[in-house]
């Protein structure tokens, strides 16, 4: 049986859109070295260089709902081509920005126009993908970001090894080319920008909303909004790759910033290799029963870092955090798409996206400064706590206790 057939019948607007967004992701080499370059370069300690981060999570975190009902009135392809020329030509200008607060500032900027592709992206992939075939699009468009991580990161650990700024010239360009192919492929979306008019009745026993309904607040909806709370502490635990996990890698253990590209190389090889056909086997399974799965696994790979800091030891970790990131997170855009209704995937995967920008702004900067203040193993060890809050959420919420639990 061919683990890889599920891809046979994916639509051509997914596949177009998956490979812009491998063009893009490609060049990401800012983000990853962020706090290495901040630290090294600009000379800001460990906690300012987290809180830098801190402030492109805000960004983050106000575009992705107001981007989410930009993307259901102008369409979602529209708003990623704006976002990626955007984000090209910020980031080449933010090489030029030295002094700290200014760095932070442009980190805002950036972060509000980048982010702004990620909810209209996931939008498109929706609604352009039949229900049974989303987690596989939404594992394919994975893999394209995977792909491109698997060269981005490592070229920019060794083009840092020359200068830093070669990291935000090759980022930006990259931005800018995949915004051209997205105007050169003439991608036509199926989805017409028209808002449905009818009310929905009370909460759905089901794991859907039916597509013909809508609802005047997502807020409503009890069960969408305990989601949305439940995959934050994973999502926080997840983030540490960005802010405390490159600082215990270089700083604390001594090793070279190509040694931590090539650290991340396992996680985005393991996801090129493995995580469509793994997402196309686990179709049919219950999506809340895969976020479970997924927090538990991420719980033992960042936890079990407190044993040892073999460097060994450390990859083997990243094989388990990497097979719940693979679970977890198609799964839980998997959700979105079946919970959201018709006309409104945008608004919807905007509120999700929000949990990420959250995540985002708070876990490097909160990893950092109890990295900088307690040590790895105090960091560790609640990565651990985390993550299984998350787990133990979606146990609660598979068993058909939320309501009980939301209640007061």
């Amino acid at each position: 049986m061919n683990p890889w057939r599920g891809l046979k019948n994916i639509p051509r607007n997914v596949w177009l859109v998956a490979f812009s967004t491998l063009i893009n992701r490609s060049g990401t080499m800012v983000l990853p070295f962020l706090v290495i370059y901040l630290t090294k370069v600009i000379g800001v300690s460990d906690t300012r260089a987290g809180l830098a981060l801190a402030f492109y999570g805000v960004g983050a975190l106000f575009t992705s709902p107001f981007v989410g009902k930009l993307s259901d009135k102008i369409g979602a392809l529209r708003v990623m081509k704006i976002s990626l020329f955007a984000t090209g030509v910020v980031l080449i200008l933010f090489s030029l920005v030295k002094n700290y607060y200014g760095i932070l500032a442009m980190i805002l900027g950036w972060s509000i126009i980048s982010e702004a592709f990620r909810p209209a992206n996931m939008s498109l992939l929706s609604e352009e993908s039949e229900p049974e075939q989303r987690k596989t699009s939404f594992a394919l468009n994975r893999l394209a970001i995977n792909l491109g991580m698997s060269i981005g990161p490592v070229a920019g650990g060794f083009l840092s090894a020359v200068s830093f700024s070669f990291l935000f010239y090759v980022d930006g360009a990259t931005s800018i080319l995949a915004g051209l192919f997205l105007v050169l492929a003439h991608i036509h979306p199926k989805k017409e920008f028209t808002l449905p008019e009818e009310i929905p009745d009370e909460e759905n026993s089901g794991n859907e909303i039916p597509k013909n309904s809508v609802r005047t607040s997502i807020f409503q909806g009890r069960k969408f909004l305990f989601f949305l709370l439940a995959i934050i502490p994973v999502e926080l635990v997840f983030f540490q790759h960005f802010g405390a996990y490159p600082l215990y890698i270089v700083h604390q253990l001594g090793h070279t910033t190509s040694t931590f590209g090539l650290l991340i190389t396992i996680n985005t090889i393991l996801i090129i290799l493995t995580e469509v056909p793994l997402n196309n086997a686990m179709a049919n399974i219950d999506d809340r029963k895969l976020l479970a799965v997924g927090s538990v696994l991420c719980a033992a790979g960042f936890g079990a870092m407190v044993i040892s800091g073999n460097l060994w030891f450390i990859a083997a970790t990243i094989v388990v955090w990497t097979f719940g990131e693979m679970i977890f997170f198609p799964a839980s855009a998997s959700y979105v798409s079946k919970v959201a209704p018709e006309n409104r995937s945008g608004e919807y995967m905007g509120y999700f996206q929000m949990t990420f920008s959250f995540s985002l702004m708070f876990g490097p900067w909160f990893g950092t400064l109890i990295f900088d203040s307690f040590g790895s193993d105090v960091l560790w060890a609640g990565a651990f706590l985390f993550a299984l809050i998350t787990a133990a959420s979606f146990v609660l919420m598979k068993n058909g206790k939320t309501k009980a639990v939301l209640s007061e």
